[in-house]
């Protein structure tokens, strides 16, 4: 029996890859599942209106290929956040969400991981935290529905860059269906790379995180580094997140041009299980 899974964030690999090519070069370099991505573009929001013929053929090639979708990172809400102060953009936002819960459902997916933004490319304020908290209650209304948890991603602003400051919503809510997924690349840049600070603040939401997300950083800089490049300490954050119970790992990386980008994946795979099973096993 295994003792942990270790996912793979869709967006390591290029793009122009169909989604079957990806599952099969997810379980070629070393994952046990793939993590899809609904971002802000057009492209990744139209698979909110994927049919149930195409839902089919995605389940029987994840069949087929020995593989599953844990997760959905729905950065979508980006664009769409849940505390704009437009009411346009709000209603689409809690669209967004509804039409995400319904392809996890349907997918079969555990939870949807939802970004810590009331705003993202407009200032926060009062009002945004507000509509961000009456939007966030609509959302878990459609979730229990479903029997779909939605958790937060720690992100790399201040609104949301803590497991401390996620708990906060998630005692505000107090819903078995709203969870923590943190990013440990974002709590290492948020704790000043202090992994004693990171260590405390994971454990402060013990009992309410369902995975991890394993990414590098460095003073400032929250993406497109190769795995040891930066000063998230793994050993440490990983210990943390198994001593609150956690089992489920994502390798998060992009892809970037790169003419290596197979070999990264594997790399990939290498450095985390090493560190995943230094500490597991």
């Amino acid at each position: 029996m295994k003792t942990y899974q270790l996912g793979l964030y869709e967006k390591a690999m290029p793009n122009t890859l169909s989604f079957h090519q990806k599952i099969q070069l997810t379980k070629k370099h070393g994952f046990d599942f793939i993590e899809l991505s609904i971002d802000e573009t057009n492209e990744k929001l139209a698979r909110l209106d994927w049919d149930d013929t195409s839902i089919d053929i995605i389940k029987e090639t994840l069949r087929s290929e020995d593989c599953f979708i844990q997760s959905i990172c729905l950065s979508g809400h980006r664009k769409y956040p849940l505390g704009s102060e437009s009411k346009a953009i709000r209603e689409a936002s809690l669209k967004i969400m509804e039409k995400a819960i319904i392809l996890a459902h349907k997918l079969g997916v555990r939870y949807i991981q939802i970004a810590g933004y009331d705003e993202y490319y407009l200032p926060s304020n009062e009002q945004t935290k507000a509509y961000f908290i009456e939007g966030l209650k609509q959302s878990i209304i459609m979730a229990s529905t479903y029997g779909v948890i939605l958790a937060f991603e720690t992100m790399e602003t201040p609104f949301m860059n803590t497991v401390e400051k996620a708990m906060y919503y998630v005692q505000l809510i107090d819903s078995p269906y709203l969870k923590i997924y943190p990013d440990v690349g974002n709590l290492t840049n948020a704790q000043q790379g202090q992994a004693d600070l990171v260590t405390k603040d994971i454990i402060f939401g013990k009992g309410h995180i369902v995975a991890g997300h394993l990414k590098e950083t460095k003073p400032n800089i929250f993406r497109n580094l190769n795995f040891g490049e930066g000063h998230t300490n793994y050993p440490v954050c990983i210990q943390a997140l198994a001593d609150c119970g956690v089992r489920l790992f994502v390798g998060e990386f992009w892809y970037t041009g790169n003419e290596d980008w197979e070999t990264r994946l594997s790399q990939a795979s290498q450095f985390l299980r090493k560190h995943i099973e230094g500490v597991l096993e």
